[in-house]
């Protein structure tokens, strides 16, 4: 035993004279011939047995746990970060890891925030999350913020940045108060004592980027939540300068909330996902030297509407002229 156990024997006989001290029972018959066990140790071998499977079987399941985690997630997006993540996210996650039912949720970045701090979700993604010490961030993108307009937007608009100052001059589409993007918007063009043209308020994008292809009025944006529309040659996008805009989109979990091996899981998938969507250009636009963002080979075609619809800025905005 004490050449199976790589012991000396001495220090083998001491440990197991302890062991039956401290039980107050002998566990071995010694005789001249040698040793067996006596009806205690017998005993003691087959728990002993049983425990030591027992933990191997711990240790196996824990190993399989962290290979393939189980259980229920729900994630909190916003929708213009949901129009590009939640499918490849669904698609990838549901791969990867089979055995965690993923649940995405649509919400503004205020009610993701509220849903994560009062444990209604268990991940969410949202914009220029506060700084507390009840959440976990982690920046995944600075994201720019564009001027959407239709297929037939003026070539005099779509060969050359966006001036803030144009803002106060060209019907706008946004989200009414207190969403985060008209904030935005609103206090970076009140910083060069502009006050935006809101032709319409609408909390859909959805129906924002519909009356924005009508020709009603010009939406702002990320890349991101319209790329589809932008491919599909119905929507054009246009940068914004003096001053640019852009907001931070961020990973966070709670701190009053357990971290389990799938909440890391979801976690580590969603900042591969935007990482690769960046990586791809189908989240940021590629802009060129002239400051004019390049797009798709299929968005390119809408330059040809202008000459079919005659299209001039004063039919969208209502004005004889933007300078």
């Amino acid at each position: 035993a004490a050449v199976v156990l790589s012991v000396a024997q001495p220090v083998l006989s001491r440990q197991i004279r302890s062991l039956e001290e401290e039980l107050g029972i002998e566990l071995l018959y010694r005789n001249g011939r040698g040793i067996v066990l006596t009806e205690a140790g017998e005993l003691l071998l087959e728990r002993a047995r049983a425990i030591l499977s027992e933990a191997s079987a711990i240790t196996s399941d824990i190993d399989s746990m962290r290979a393939s985690p189980s259980g229920k997630l729900i994630l909190g997006l916003p929708p213009t970060a949901n129009a590009i993540l939640s499918v490849p996210l669904i698609e990838r996650f549901r791969e990867n890891y089979p055995r965690v039912k993923l649940k995405v949720q649509e919400g503004y970045s205020g009610h993701v925030l509220e849903w994560l701090s009062t444990g209604r979700i268990d991940v969410a993604v949202l914009y220029d999350a506060p700084k507390t010490s009840t959440l976990l961030t982690q920046p995944l993108i600075e994201e720019e913020l564009l001027l959407i307009g239709p297929a037939n937007t003026p070539a005099s608009l779509r060969e050359k940045p966006i001036h803030g100052a144009m803002l106060g001059e060209l019907p706008l589409i946004l989200p009414s108060h207190p969403h985060g993007l008209r904030n935005l918007v609103e206090t970076l063009l009140g910083r060069i004592k502009v006050i935006p043209e809101v032709e319409c308020e609408i909390d859909s994008l959805s129906a924002t980027l519909d009356l924005v292809e009508r020709g009603v009025g010009y939406g702002i944006l990320p890349y991101a939540s319209v790329i589809k529309q932008v491919r599909a040659g119905t929507h054009v996008v246009m940068p914004i300068v003096e001053p640019r805009m852009s907001r931070q989109l961020v990973l966070a979990t709670s701190t009053q909330l357990p971290t389990t091996i799938a909440t890391r899981s979801l976690a580590q998938t969603v900042k591969e996902l935007v990482r690769d969507l960046v990586a791809e250009g189908m989240w940021i636009p590629r802009i060129g030297a002239d400051g004019v963002a390049k797009l798709p080979a299929a968005s390119r075609e809408a330059k040809l509407s202008d000459a079919v619809h005659g299209a001039s800025l004063g039919n969208l905005s209502g004005k004889e002229s933007v300078h």
